[in-house]
């Protein structure tokens, strides 16, 4: 009997102890889940994407990390989301660059145009080299973690007015968003740019308030542009950028091969990420084509034009406004392209 008895107190000892271990391990796994809202439908390119590196990443830190994902502002507008990044009420964006400028004003260096090279390998050694990185780092005062550029595209040119040339740029009125430095891309043809809310563009292509504007094409072909103009030029004169930002609170706590994770999965996705647009834009562009409006596509020698009249003044006015960090910006930027671009 007393025997029986000390099997079964220490079959219950055993039992406890296990427990205990099972109920330790579990108090050391922690699970980080963070909330990234962005602006774009679910079907589009930034969004199937973004769906990719939540699965990888879950995937490769056994289950701690988890990323819900908020598309088309279901967070609140660009802005909101972006201070709610700085605040810690939301834990990432990812952002165009774009709508960033007024916050961070050495992100505007991607407004310039012509800035990142036309093969789409050597724009990736811009942004994951040097330069790349060099912009990430001016966020670092900003109160945001900026760990990746994802690229989203390029701007083109449309008008009701011919557009055969450079030449034929004078003396008309473009579309803009807010930015000297898009003012004074279009100034440096002769032309003159307007800034226009988004939502008033395609009334205002409509009644003549402007002739042109400057989108990328699937949002050419998403927003019907194209049924209010009459010529389009092909000219990827500017490249459309997102920037990835987290909350640096929630981004610390993470353990640092959790980061590392998270960092490579953005990168190692963007050839994908370029697939995907390129997919997208050519299928815009066909829908475009079949349309009543004249299509060309600019010549290599034309976007050396474009560049070398355009760069330099666009230039000029962002280092107006990004100051001394601006300056070590495009001195990096142009050091590297100079050895990318023979």
């Amino acid at each position: 009997m007393l025997t029986s008895d000390i099997l079964r107190r220490g079959a219950v000892t055993a039992a406890l102890s296990l427990g205990l271990g099972a109920l330790s391990g579990a108090a050391v796994a922690q699970d980080y889940t963070a909330r990234i809202g962005h602006l774009e439908s679910d079907q589009q390119s930034r969004h199937v994407l973004l769906e990719k590196v939540a699965e990888l990443v879950n995937e490769r830190t056994d289950g701690d990390v988890e990323f819900q994902l908020f598309p088309q502002g279901q967070l609140g507008n660009q802005r909101q989301m972006t201070e709610g990044v700085q605040l810690g009420t939301l834990e990432a964006t990812v952002a165009p660059a774009a709508f960033l400028g007024g916050f961070n004003p050495a992100v505007s260096v991607l407004d310039i145009p012509f800035l990142l090279p036309e093969d789409e390998d050597q724009a990736q050694e811009l942004r994951q080299g040097e330069f790349g990185q060099a912009l990430l780092d001016t966020f670092d005062d900003k109160g945001v973690e900026a760990i990746a550029l994802w690229p989203n595209g390029r701007k083109h040119f449309t008008s009701n007015e011919p557009l055969e040339d450079i030449s034929a740029f004078e003396g008309q009125k473009f579309r803009v968003m807010d930015s000297k430095i898009l003012i004074e891309q279009f100034n440096a043809l002769g032309a003159s740019a307007i800034a226009l809310p988004f939502g008033e563009l395609y009334t205002s292509l409509q009644t003549g308030v402007v002739d042109g504007q400057e989108n990328p094409l699937d949002t050419i072909q998403r927003m019907k542009f194209y049924e209010v103009q009459d010529y389009l030029v092909v000219s990827g004169h500017g490249a459309m950028e997102d920037v990835v930002l987290f909350n640096p609170a929630w981004w610390n706590s993470l353990p640092e091969e959790h980061r590392t994770t998270i960092v490579d999965t953005f990168n190692e996705v963007i050839p994908e990420l370029r697939q995907h647009k390129a997919d997208a834009v050519n299928a815009a562009l066909e829908v475009i084509r079949d349309s009543d409006i004249e299509v060309r596509e600019a010549s290599a020698d034309e976007k050396a034009r474009f560049r070398e009249q355009m760069y330099a003044p666009a230039r000029d006015a962002y280092l107006e406004r990004a100051g001394d960090v601006g300056q070590q910006l495009i001195d990096t930027y142009e050091s590297q392209r100079e050895e990318i671009v023979q």
